[in-house]
């Protein structure tokens, strides 16, 4: 029935172009999320009205979110759980998820509250800094999740964010024994480095609370380094495959990393012009499994997922036009 099925947080983007000296002010670390209340994400509207700062774009979010939105646009079938306020924002969320061609359950996903926000703010260099006001994603839990839709998946993928939530960490163990129990692969994104500074507990619980770990890792080398508590790249990645049986590292313009158990192997990436690397990991997860669902090889699955990220840092916003990701696609794959 879907080929992909994700839980993650939804969240409505709002981003901002501003220099660093300005993002040094917001008190935010640069190149992470930064969870943040109502009346502290409202604090930095009014900091950065102050500066006569205007959003750039406003558009659909969240990683795993984005993830599925890009395997969806690029002709896989992908179910999302989430959870959604009763409100514009929450209705906008659903619109733009259905138009990518992604099915939400809003029977599930629709609860009174507000919509999950994030504040995006990026700087010359292309790198994206976030504040996250999680809104009623903040307590999504197992009344959001449609166990049914796994009967016939190819892959489960967990959002590394969702490691902050406890509300739906019984989920997720729901989620992962379903998976195991019907042969769908166990996805697992490291999302930030911030998941892995503040709560690898719960990233490691996912891990190995299975007997022969996850399918799939996937993340960056500085989130690899930091799991592993290294600065060697082959060491990162020997502690991932202790857990996973395939690993998938970007590095950015660096060749990206994918391993299994037989051995590391090193796959340049598309040149880009960086203009905001928000969604870049994502929309490489997306393109990623949808490769390899087709029945492609490592390096098509990389040459995929590399052209699609590469668009997507050279412009604003997280994510890409529909069409343009089946451009993509019928250029590299066929």
């Amino acid at each position: 029935m879907y080929q992909l099925v994700a839980i993650g947080n939804a969240l409505v983007d709002t981003e901002f172009k501003l220099c660093d000296e300005i993002l040094t002010q917001t008190g935010l670390t640069k190149s992470n999320m930064t969870l943040a209340d109502t009346d502290e994400q409202t604090a930095l509207f009014d900091m950065l009205n102050t500066h006569g700062l205007t959003p750039t774009k406003q558009a659909g979010g969240g990683s795993a979110g984005n993830t599925v939105a890009c395997f969806s646009a690029l002709g896989g079938t992908s179910f999302y759980c989430c959870r959604v306020g009763h409100d514009k924002r929450g209705a906008f969320y659903l619109s733009d998820m259905q138009n990518m061609g992604v099915a939400i359950d809003a029977g599930r996903a629709e609860v009174v509250g507000a919509t999950g926000t994030c504040v995006v703010l990026v700087t010359d260099d292309g790198e994206r800094t976030m504040q996250t006001n999680l809104g009623v994603s903040g307590e999504i839990d197992q009344s959001n999740v449609d166990f049914d839709v796994l009967s016939k998946a190819k892959y489960l993928y967990l959002e590394g964010y969702l490691a902050m939530t406890p509300s739906v960490q019984d989920a997720i163990s729901k989620l992962c024994q379903t998976a195991k129990t019907q042969g769908v692969k166990i996805v697992v994104s490291f999302a930030d480095p911030a998941v892995i500074r503040f709560a690898k507990d719960g990233i490691l619980s996912w891990l190995t609370g299975l007997t022969d770990g996850v399918d799939v890792i996937f993340c960056n080398m500085d989130e690899a380094k930091l799991f592993a508590g290294t600065d060697d790249n082959t060491q990162a990645v020997h502690a991932l495959l202790a857990h996973a049986a395939l690993v998938v590292i970007t590095d950015g313009a660096n060749p990206t990393t994918v391993a299994d158990k037989d051995g590391i192997y090193m796959y340049d990436v598309a040149p880009a012009n960086v203009i905001d690397t928000n969604g870049a990991g994502d929309n490489f997860a997306g393109a990623f499994l949808y490769a390899l669902s087709e029945g492609a090889d490592y390096k098509r699955c990389v040459a995929l997922a590399g052209g699609v990220a590469s668009r997507v840092v050279s412009q604003f916003g997280a994510r890409l036009p529909k069409a343009e990701y089946d451009l993509i696609k019928q250029t590299v794959l066929t």
